[in-house]
């Protein structure tokens, strides 16, 4: 088999050629892990007047109490200014806010800094959102200290699982990591957002139709880090083909939790074995015991791939939990939280403790891959004798999917 090097394969960047740069909430009070919070925290906003409605709407230079932006696509509420409004919270809708964690978000976008109207616009139930996880930082690399019975919560850095270059999502990512690539240029799964002609090549060297979704199977189970930015190997040999697109799969269902609940194998799954506090303050990690401890509360078992499972050196379940244990500020919306921790917050720990275990079990196939990917290899070069590449210039913005007309600052309508 010919050797294949970093530069052989194509970038990521090409194959799926429209992005958007992560939208960027600017406040931290419009999302939360519960919906009913956020409308408290709304009505709480209307109820104050002049100053103290512009303190706590928390202003940026991109969002204050007088700015003028228009509706979200496919969104209801209001457009006027927030320092006049009043009615009702907009209906509060799922998002993905950071790595595996599912919250809530106001979807007013004069609440957002930069909400990216165009990934509105073709968010639906068919979308599939890649977000590009970045690499570790300072913040996520962290080295946390070993736990014992009752001891510190984590684990050293040597022993972190890592996670995907690449999340996938049927929500709205509201991450500040990195470029989103929406998987469809179009609602209803139309115009898949791929170099035009990509697939037919792949077409024509597997022997069969290959349809987006498995392409963006491929991608998820395959990428790598390369000179020029995320590379993606191609190959023309079938088999390989298809025990990536398995993988990729497999990744995918895990990430994006649609459909049946995963179980882990054998019938070993978490339980909550000791009740969990109303209010947990703090949250520690036995690793003998494989338990979560929330003070007199305890979930067990927790495999240590799952504690210690990691993207862009962030530790997932520990972030998990303090985005609902850490205090917030007193007098400010953030601090209007539930009294209580929820029933469905228990269920949302229990299944996110599972996909973190079986994606770690993921890691050795995709090791496994990583050598086979290079087998009948399809290169950047090829792509550009089949007119693959380069890109033109036209599919690296969003397609036009304005089938109504959206209302602009202050009720007037927008033409797009």
């Amino acid at each position: 088999m010919p050797s294949v090097t970093h530069d052989d394969a194509p970038l990521l960047a090409d194959l799926m050629p429209w992005s958007v740069a992560p939208p960027r909430l600017g406040r931290a009070w419009p999302a939360a892990p519960d919906p009913a919070a956020l409308k408290a925290r709304w009505d709480a906003l209307m109820k104050a007047a002049g100053p103290d409605r512009e303190t706590l709407l928390r202003p940026t230079r991109s969002r204050t109490g007088h700015t003028a932006v228009g509706r979200l696509p496919g969104r209801s509420g209001g457009t006027e200014r927030l320092t006049r409004a009043s009615g009702p919270c907009p209906e509060p809708v799922r998002v993905l806010r950071s790595p595996f964690d599912e919250q809530w978000l106001i979807p007013d976008q004069r609440l957002i800094d930069a909400a990216r109207p165009e990934l509105w616009r073709v968010a639906d139930e068919r979308q599939i959102f890649l977000v590009e996880t970045g690499t570790a930082t300072g913040r996520g690399a962290r080295t946390r200290g070993e736990s014992t019975r009752g001891g510190a919560a984590g684990t050293g850095a040597a022993g972190a699982t890592a996670g995907p270059r690449l999340l996938a999502t049927s929500l709205l990512p509201m991450l500040r990591s990195g470029r989103v690539r929406p998987l469809y240029r179009r609602p209803g799964g139309a115009e898949p957002n791929l170099a035009p002609g990509l697939s037919e090549h792949l077409t024509a060297h597997l022997g069969r139709e290959v349809p987006a979704v498995d392409v963006l199977a491929w991608m998820t189970a395959v990428v790598r880090p390369g000179p020029g930015g995320l590379a993606v190997p191609l190959t023309g040999d079938l088999g390989v083909w298809d025990a990536g697109v398995e993988v990729g799969r497999r990744m995918l269902w895990l990430m994006r939790r649609d459909g049946e609940r995963p179980r882990l194998p054998g019938g070993r799954r978490p339980y909550v074995r000791a009740p969990l506090p109303s209010r947990p303050p703090t949250v520690r990690y036995d690793r003998d015991e494989e338990a979560l401890l929330f003070d007199e509360g305890r979930i067990s078992p927790v495999p240590p791939a799952a504690w210690d499972y990691e993207v862009a050196g962030v530790p997932v379940l520990e972030q998990w939990c303090a985005a609902r244990t850490e205090e917030a500020e007193p007098g400010t919306l953030e601090a209007i939280r539930p009294v209580r921790w929820p029933q469905s917050w228990t269920s949302e720990l229990l299944e996110l403790i599972t996909v973190l275990t079986l994606l770690a079990e993921l890691r050795p196939r995709q090791a496994a891959l990583a050598d086979r990917a290079t087998a009948d290899p399809i290169t950047p070069t090829e792509l550009r004798r089949a007119g693959v590449l380069p890109v033109p210039r036209s599919a690296h913005g969003p397609a036009s999917v304005l089938d109504a007309h959206e209302e602009g600052p202050e009720g007037q309508l927008t033409l797009i």
